[in-house]
């Protein structure tokens, strides 16, 4: 059975929500990493969205194939591309299944330099020579500025994410501010900030409690999700530091933790 779309609607599914070696961890007994709250199982952060018009995937983590399995995912329209760091990007290889599927290119959208990485990796999938059923082909698109992809209206918002820039996305319809994805960024710079004021659900980088240079702890995810006042924020990119569970109890009304398989839906008009 596929995914399928109510109309009309947007259904955004968090395929995964842990930091880059995932959770549980090769060879860690804590327990985080033992535990049997499924909640607790985190693959690579990504989202995947889906209006009556499109389906469209955030980043191809290492996790891509389990991901797409688990949530009967066979057909993608577009996939945007955060930045290129091994734990978003190297999946890539698992859309030469859509593409054999579509029988068509795949369009993909990041930055220069993100595409650029890609590119340099994945040589093979940009203008093969020849266009072999069941390999990948994709079709590289420079993001600037904002765009629209399945009658969603998608603003690129550019964070800081140690000695790289990375793209979140917010993602809009008529006006309407219904989601905003930050999953890597050791801050929310002010513009962005504005962007996204009052977007109706946030999933934003939350890595850990302690310092890190490239990505928000916790409560630095709760002061910026707290000034841009969403309906509803959720932190993504989690360590095995704190059970979900844990987690939870720390946390501020309107701020919870995502986990891999949630889903928010909204009505679109």
């Amino acid at each position: 059975m596929s995914f399928e779309i109510p109309a009309p609607q947007l259904i955004v599914t968090v395929l995964g929500s842990g930091t880059s070696q995932g959770v549980p961890m090769i060879g860690c007994r804590c327990a985080v990493c033992q535990s049997l709250d499924p909640r607790d199982k985190r693959t690579r952060s990504s989202i995947f969205l889906a209006t009556p018009q499109a389906k469209i995937l955030v980043d191809t983590t290492p996790d891509l194939r389990q991901q797409a399995l688990r949530e009967n995912l066979d057909h993608l329209d577009a996939v945007l591309f955060t930045h290129p760091h091994a734990d978003h990007i190297m999946g890539f290889d698992d859309l030469r299944r859509f593409c054999e599927i579509q029988n068509e290119p795949l369009p993909i959208y990041g930055s220069a330099e993100t595409l650029s990485q890609v590119e340099r990796i994945f040589h093979y999938a940009f203008n093969p020579k020849k266009k072999v059923p069941g390999y990948v082909h994709v079709l590289p698109h420079v993001v600037t500025d904002a765009f629209e992809l399945g009658g969603i209206e998608i603003t690129p918002l550019p964070v800081p994410h140690g000695a790289v820039s990375t793209l979140g996305f917010l993602f809009s319809r008529a006006g309407r501010k219904l989601l905003a994805y930050l999953s890597d960024c050791a801050s929310v710079p002010e513009p962005v900030r504005e962007l996204v004021s009052g977007v109706e659900v946030l999933i934003i980088d939350g890595l850990r409690d302690r310092p890190h240079p490239t990505h928000l702890t916790v409560s630095g995810a709760v002061e910026a999700a707290l000034a841009i006042g969403a309906k509803s924020s959720f932190l993504t990119h989690l360590t095995h530091e704190k059970s979900h569970a844990d987690r939870l109890k720390d946390l501020p009304a309107g701020i919870e933790v995502a986990y891999d398989g949630m889903k928010f839906e909204f009505e679109l008009v």
